[in-house]
């Protein structure tokens, strides 16, 4: 069983409507019956197709999983509940975005858009930091495909008082790379009350490795997932919510290379652990969360100088880990049952008021938005790797935002939940032009219609 990103070029759909529908059916016919799509970028669209960035859990043994939902299941919410204003924050992970592109850097911003909503939804990539998580206290801390599946409608999110968190981490041969995961989890009990239900040490090791895509985008590939996936179906009564924590293979050399780059080069980690976790949350519906394990004593021991701020969290780190146990530490439970969905408390998309994303970025969280009725805010500064101008999509009158800024759209958040019509604190103020509208003409009389006597 591996994870693989597969490169997949799909004709446009005319005017680029139903995408996910359009999308769904592309695939079946250019994906194997032993390869389940977990991840989805357009990464470019062309005049006469979209090239597309597919990540696959891939395997003949797939089978003998529970049989998950496709990623591209929809179900149309019935309207947006006015009881709260929900908001969800997405920075895709591998894409280099200025603004959430390293370590937790996008954490002001999630805290400025946190100020404007009752709940904000986001995923590991926003706030985590290494050994640092300071995200807002009215935030749901959600894997990335779990968003995608709540904007989809296919499913709710149930806050929690607490999860019973289970630690999965690799086999390694020097006991101090172990016992620096031992540590942080310990540290974790001792300082916050965390419930760890079990530390499991995978042996062998799952074997991830990062790599780039066609686009440039940080995506991997992941083999020896089977004792993992084994663990997790033998165990799934233990626990609520999993952390992983494991070895990522890069280049030799990459380490000093990727701190002297000033923040230019894209965080190459991220992205096979995006794969890895949309493949455990898809399958297992349990909310998850992965952390790269220190390489050597070497690469620990070494000095990185003064790096760019964003990366100063990963520079003074050590394990990687502590972020993750403190988002999952809360991680709300996922329901998928239509009906539990429907339970008071139970947040789903019906519950959801607003997206808030990089410009440029179409992939699934953006189409089901899209598809939902969802208003989107549009962020320009900081967005990294862009597909294409969002205004290409066949939105809705005033459905969707572009900002300049975070604290443009900040401004916009508060006027949509405030119910204020964002243009209309802009100006120029246009006028409304009347419209005609011709009245049909009325049938004569004695044209043979029935006539009261």
């Amino acid at each position: 069983m591996q994870l693989v990103e597969k490169y997949l070029s799909i004709p446009v759909a005319p005017g680029n409507s139903g995408l996910i529908e359009h999308l769904a059916k592309a695939l079946t016919f250019r994906l194997s019956d032993d390869e389940i799509p977990v991840r989805l970028v357009i990464a470019a669209i062309g005049d006469d197709s979209y090239l597309c960035e597919v990540g696959c859990l891939v395997g003949d043994n797939l089978p003998r999983l529970r049989d998950p939902k496709s990623i591209f299941s929809l179900r149309r919410r019935n309207g947006e509940s006015a009881e709260q204003f929900n908001a969800i924050f997405v920075v895709p992970t591998g894409i280099g975005a200025e603004v959430g592109g390293h370590a937790g850097d996008a954490t002001p911003a999630a805290q400025l858009l946190a100020s404007c909503c009752d709940k904000l939804i986001t995923h590991p990539n926003v706030v985590n930091a290494s050994d640092v998580n300071e995200m807002p206290a009215n935030a749901l801390y959600v894997e990335g495909s779990v968003l995608c599946r709540l904007l989809m409608g296919t499913v709710g999110l149930a806050p929690v008082r607490s999860n019973r968190l289970a630690v999965v981490f690799d086999t390694q041969p020097d006991a101090m790379l172990e016992n620096l995961v031992l540590n942080t989890v310990e540290s974790a009990r001792t300082t916050y009350g965390l419930d760890c239900a079990g530390i499991y040490k995978l042996d062998p090791p799952l074997e991830l490795t990062a790599l780039w895509s066609e686009s440039g985008r940080a995506v991997g590939r992941g083999r020896r997932l089977e004792g993992l996936f084994d663990l997790i179906a033998e165990k799934a009564d233990e626990f609520d919510a999993v952390a992983i924590s494991s070895l990522i293979g890069v280049p030799d050399g990459y380490h000093e290379e990727y701190f002297r780059s000033d923040g230019a080069m894209i965080n190459p980690w991220g992205g096979i652990e995006a794969m890895l976790t949309h493949a455990v949350s898809h399958v297992f519906d349990v909310p998850s969360a992965h952390a790269p394990m220190m390489e050597s004593r070497e690469i620990l021991n070494e000095d990185p100088g003064r790096v760019d701020p964003r990366m100063a969290a990963e520079a003074i780190s050590s394990s990687f880990l502590q972020c993750v146990l403190k988002g999952l530490k809360q991680s709300p439970r996922l329901v998928v049952d239509p009906e539990l969905m429907l339970a008071s408390g139970v947040l789903s998309a019906r519950d959801v008021s607003c997206l808030i994303i990089p410009e440029g970025c179409i992939g699934l969280p953006t189409l089901a938005a899209l598809e939902q009725g969802i208003s989107v805010i549009a962020v320009r500064e900081g967005a990294g790797l862009i597909a294409h101008e969002l205004k290409s999509l066949p939105w809705r009158p005033h459905q969707l935002f572009v900002a300049e800024n975070y604290w443009e759209a900040a401004g916009i958040l508060s006027a949509l939940r405030t119910s204020i019509a964002p243009q209309s604190v802009r100006r120029p103020f246009a006028r409304l032009e009347p419209k005609s509208w011709k009245i049909p003409d009325q049938p004569k009389s004695g044209s043979g219609l029935r006539q009261n006597s």
